[in-house]
């Protein structure tokens, strides 16, 4: 048995609950660190999650000089990862981060940059590559089971309302940035993640509900259109004011079938007259304990005990917040965007 790997995590939020049962369930990891604002909430969460030895820090320095930490996992909100990340990867730990990792270029190239020249393993949590429906759809794909893709849609439609604990931060734009960045994200890298090709262009346009009855300081609902270097045509749907229940509908055509969420269409399998429905575990709920942490952390363990770079890293997972920040710069310019963004 390796000797347990030890984990900082950074913030107290809902989110840090999912990365503590997550790195508790795996046998090679300990967790030796909570970061938070207020020392009390730290240490309270100590307790919370029956963490013994773990200490409690208001201060990332102070953090970072503590003996046996090998992994920051970062649950702060959005605007502290990248200025986080780079701290955590320049002290010489992996980097578990949250999405977006960051709200701007600058910080993007920044981090990234950091991450490689201190030679650590990273991975972002777009924690629904490891959703079963999602492993269902590429192993589909993988088997060529609908062809070559001509078409995809991906969206995220969830209502942040002031009922939830993140609501007051994330409808600003100094912290929430866009509709994209700070949910839709996750859908652009679903697409990403079923395409396999490289994205060459984006559109987008965006809009608030008549009223603005949430109040946010930028577009919650945004469409992009995403041009892909095999010919694929891709569109992701983001509502963060949508007045329904929490959907992540998904749309896949090839030549030779389609995929509608579970459902399957295909020519090569002889004699379908309608719908194969595939019973699996669907992404169908916002909720921490709904998202599949406790796969993605062994994975990463994974990725660090051989060396291995993650598929979900950050270096990967650039080019889902440059597609995402393309369609920023497109929504300002009233212009097709073209990727990847400059240096």
């Amino acid at each position: 048995m390796n000797p347990p790997l030890g984990v900082a995590i950074l913030g107290t939020g809902d989110v840090s609950n999912g990365h503590i049962r997550a790195w508790k369930t795996h046998p090679e990891t300990e967790v030796r660190a909570i970061l938070s604002r207020d020392r009390a909430r730290a240490e309270a969460f100590v307790r919370t999650h029956g963490l013994e030895g773990c200490r409690a820090y208001t201060s990332l320095d102070e953090l970072l000089k503590q003996d046996g930490l090998d992994i920051v996992s970062i649950c702060t909100p959005h605007h502290l990862h990248a200025e986080q990340g780079i701290a955590a990867a320049q002290s010489g730990r992996h980097v578990v981060v949250e999405k977006p990792v960051a709200l701007n270029l600058e910080d993007l190239r920044k981090l990234d940059r950091a991450i490689r020249e201190a030679n650590v393993r990273s991975i972002v949590s777009f924690v629904l590559r490891w959703n079963p429906l999602f492993e269902m759809i590429r192993a589909l794909l993988a088997k060529n089971t609908i062809g070559e893709l001509f078409y995809g849609e991906v969206d995220y439609l969830h209502g942040i309302t002031p009922a939830l604990p993140l609501y007051p931060w994330v409808r600003q734009r100094a912290y929430g940035g866009s509709a994209l960045l700070t949910a839709g994200c996750h859908a652009v890298d679903a697409l990403r993640w079923f395409a396999q090709q490289e994205a060459t262009e984006v559109f987008c346009y965006a809009n608030t509900s008549p009223g603005n009855p949430l109040n946010y300081e930028y577009e919650p609902n945004s469409v992009a259109l995403i041009q892909f270097a095999g010919g694929m045509m891709g569109k992701v749907a983001t509502s963060i004011e949508s007045v329904a229940p929490y959907t992540f509908p998904i749309a896949l055509m090839g030549n030779q079938g389609t995929i509608r969420n579970n459902r399957v269409f295909s020519r090569q399998w002889t004699g379908q007259t309608n719908w194969a429905t595939i019973p699996t575990i669907l992404p169908d709920s916002g909720a921490v304990d709904h998202h599949p942490f406790v796969p993605q952390m062994a994975h990463f363990v994974e990725c660090i005990r051989t060396g291995a770079e993650s598929h979900c890293s950050v270096a990967d997972t650039v080019k889902t917040h440059e597609i995402c920040l393309a369609a920023g710069l497109s929504l300002e310019q009233r212009r097709p965007v073209r990727l990847p963004l400059p240096m």
